[in-house]
């Protein structure tokens, strides 16, 4: 008891230091901008600010950025910059690339989640994981094997909502997406079926818990200054972190073993055993497991996490907006040209590729949820030299720079006075066909050299999900006065999930 008593007046003196320690930090800065020629942008708070709004981190990073577009957050150990100016976005993804990456700061902070891997490093080890990476996401191979999966496992999904519906049962949506695109992205990504390969529903249910704890526990260091000091002493949020990553690294590590033998037992060098990407990696160099470990990862949250949490957040809209879920249904049933339905099983035959062409408003209502709830909320890079921005103020070697796709979406500036409703019209032109923004002012899948891979990957499963489940479904909120917000973690997802309720559309 002593000792933990102590920890605690370790913990108040430790705020009570850090606060202390930005407001010096604040004046001396001021008193050094004076001296200097250089223009700053504006200090809108500190990162103590920022621990005091977590829960609602988002919403006040978007009522800063309104009143300043670009403005500065003082922390004890480096300047922060936000930006939601598409013209600094280009500059930092784009014009000077070289001069914004991941850096030391952002790798010690992603690092024990996602380790080596393509969204934590720089130099070398990027561009070889996105050359090969690269190259797979181009293959007609994956494209007509991932559709395959993702009408698979569509039609699973349709067979749930349906029990549902028929017994009147309200359904936690977001729950449901996850589970599937978890079994899309490791059967398509890495050649096996996740039941087969861990052996029970129950590990892989454990393995999703534990990446959804350490991912918002790994996107609270950014806000905790003293997550080394409680790492050190493996308590709170680190010790939690800890106990996460070590029952993801043991499940990864299962997998890689499971696909090592697999190659060398089998003599089949079809499509589905040599065409994944994990064999793909395995093909190429030989790489220790723990390298593999961190490929796999970084791909399981960019496949798993952000077209889930983005088809959650589009199911909400449709019921919010039941207008536009009943026009998207009608555009679902116009493109397959079925009147009536006879099953799901039948109904997701139909969905082909011509049909998924022709589905000009769905793509635009679900690029309108993408614009106003991003699957990556905030993006952050590390200048590297010197450096001055296109809105003439200047950065430091050092600082954290990130533009805000989750502010962005909502700023007058970019999108007109109706920034902040859901209106999928705005993508389309006169003659109802979708017309896509510059990448530099709809951030969501980044644009430049680390432009995202996986987009029309993401697009394709997004579509197919959405056009089975409308083409067959009507949905409502479970409780319409419920208050629907986001969880803040590396990803966008709903806190607490989303419960519908799901009617079967006609079927004579």
């Amino acid at each position: 008891m002593q000792f933990m008593d102590f920890l605690s007046n370790l913990s108040h003196f430790a705020v009570l230091s850090a606060a202390l320690t930005v407001l010096v930090v604040t004046v001396l800065f001021q008193k050094w901008n004076k001296r200097h020629r250089k223009k700053y942008h504006p200090v809108a708070g500190t990162v103590l600010n920022q621990m005091l709004n977590f829960n609602r981190l988002h919403h006040y990073m978007t009522d800063l950025a309104r009143k300043y577009r670009t403005y500065r957050l003082l922390n004890p150990f480096r300047n922060e910059i936000y930006t939601a100016e598409p013209r600094n976005v280009e500059y930092i993804l784009k014009t000077n690339f070289e001069n914004y990456g991941k850096g030391l700061y952002n790798y010690e902070n992603l690092k024990d989640l996602l380790g080596d891997g393509i969204f934590t490093v720089d130099g070398e080890k990027w561009r070889e994981q996105r050359k090969i990476s690269s190259h797979e996401f181009s293959t007609k191979m994956l494209r007509d094997f991932s559709t395959f999966i993702f009408r698979k496992n569509a039609a699973k999904v349709a067979d749930i909502v349906s029990e549902a519906a028929t017994s009147n049962n309200k359904l936690e949506i977001q729950d449901l997406l996850m589970k599937s695109t978890l079994d899309s992205i490791f059967q398509v990504a890495f050649g096996t079926e996740l039941d087969s390969m861990c052996g029970s529903n129950e590990e892989g249910k454990k393995f999703a818990h534990a990446f959804d704890t350490a991912s918002a526990l790994t996107l609270y260091r950014y806000v905790d200054v003293f997550w080394k000091i409680k790492k050190f002493l493996n308590i709170g949020s680190e010790a939690t972190l800890r106990k996460n990553t070590e029952i993801l690294t043991a499940f990864v590590f299962k997998l890689i073993n499971t696909r090592v033998q697999q190659m060398q037992t089998s003599k089949d060098d079809s499509a589905s055993i040599r065409g994944d990407i994990l064999s793909r990696f395995l093909e190429v160099k030989e790489y220790d497991s723990t390298y593999l470990r961190d490929i796999i990862l970084n791909f399981v949250i960019a496949g798993k996490d952000t077209t889930a949490a983005t088809l959650a957040w589009f199911m909400y809209m449709l019921c919010k907006y039941p207008s536009v879920q009943e026009k998207a249904a009608e555009e679902v049933r116009e493109a397959i040209n079925t009147k009536t339905i006879s099953s799901c099983t039948e109904f997701v035959s139909s969905v082909t590729d011509e049909a998924l062409e022709k589905m000009n408003y769905l793509h635009a209502a679900i690029t309108e949820t993408l614009r106003l709830h991003p699957a990556v909320p905030v993006d952050a890079k590390i200048c590297f030299s010197d450096d001055t921005l296109p809105d003439g103020f200047s950065v430091n070697k050092g600082d954290m720079v990130s533009y805000q796709p989750y502010a962005m979406g909502r700023m007058k500036f970019i999108w007109g006075d109706d920034a902040e409703e859901f209106r999928p019209e705005r993508w389309l032109d006169e003659n109802g066909i979708f017309q896509p923004q510059s990448p530099f002012k709809f951030t969501t899948f980044q644009a430049g050299p680390r432009i995202c891979l996986g987009k029309e990957f993401a697009y394709r499963q997004m579509k197919i999900f959405s056009a089975v489940l409308l083409g067959c479904f009507r949905f409502k909120l479970n409780d319409e006065k419920a208050n629907v917000t986001y969880k803040t973690m590396i990803n966008l997802h709903i806190d607490g999930g989303l419960e519908v309720k799901a009617f079967h559309r006609d079927r004579n």
